[in-house]
This record gives structure tokens, sequence and C-alpha cells, in this order.
């Protein structure tokens, strides 16, 4: 797919990665990584664009602990919830269009039966490190 996932940040609080239950799989939030050329609040600092391009940043950043967590993407059943969080500006109402480059990559790498998934996106006041996008997720694990 010629798609290159970055390096596993180590975690910068007391949490772990991922938490396996069953054959659900919850990540935590993530960020993008710590030299992220955008930070901000989207629709001030950002544009709708530079927030979307973030948002797939972190994707990328959660599909290589999916993958350390799992051992390969291949045991991903189904991308199953998304929570998305955008540091918005106030008045701000475009999170779905931000939280989309995440949406967007799951779909592209595990199609749109495994890859399309339940959704949240919505505004914060602000984010750690005034990151632009934060992103939880679950996956359904295959046996």
């Amino acid at each position: 797919m010629n798609i290159t996932l970055p390096p596993v940040p180590t975690p910068v609080a007391n949490y772990v990665d991922a938490v396996r239950v069953g054959n659900l799989l919850f990540l935590a939030g993530n960020t993008p990584a710590a030299d992220w050329k955008y930070k901000g609040k989207v629709g001030k600092d950002l544009t709708v664009q530079e927030g979307y391009d973030t948002a797939r940043q972190v994707g990328l950043i959660m599909l290589a602990k999916v993958r350390v967590a799992l051992g390969s993407l291949d045991r991903v059943k189904r991308v199953v919830k998304v929570f998305g969080m955008v540091n918005s500006a106030d008045g701000f109402g475009d999170q779905p269009k931000v939280v989309n480059g995440f949406s967007d990559l799951m779909v592209e790498v595990f199609g749109e039966a495994a890859g399309k998934h339940a959704r949240s996106a919505v505004g914060m006041a602000g984010l750690p490190f005034n990151n632009a996008v934060e992103v939880e997720m679950v996956v359904e694990v295959a046996e």
C-alpha cells in the first residue's frame, strides 16, 4: 500500500498503549509524534486540511501500535469504534472533517467492510502539549 508506519513512541505518562480484553483491543488516546509540524487549535492556528493531515498521522502511529500489540495488522478483524478529539478554536464546528483524516486511513488500510467504524468527533478546549488531534480506538481481533 506504500504506507510506512512510524516507530512506536513510549507512553508519556502512567498508562499502556493497548489493553486486550477477549477479542477487543482498546488503544489509549494517541497524538502525533512530538516533532509533528502542526500544533495548536484547528480553526485558528491550523486549517481543516492541516487538522486532517494530523489525524492521518495519528492513525499511522496507532496502526504501528496495533501491529506491536497483535504482531500483525492482519489480525485486525474490524475497526469497531473511534473517538476523535480536536483541539478547536471557539466556534469551530468541522471536527468530523478533521477526524476523517484518521477514518479515511482506516478504510484505506482495512477496506470498507473492516475499516469503517462507529465514531465520535468532538471539539476540545485543549489537548496535551498543544496537539491538534487525539484519537482513541477499539479494534476487534481475529483469532
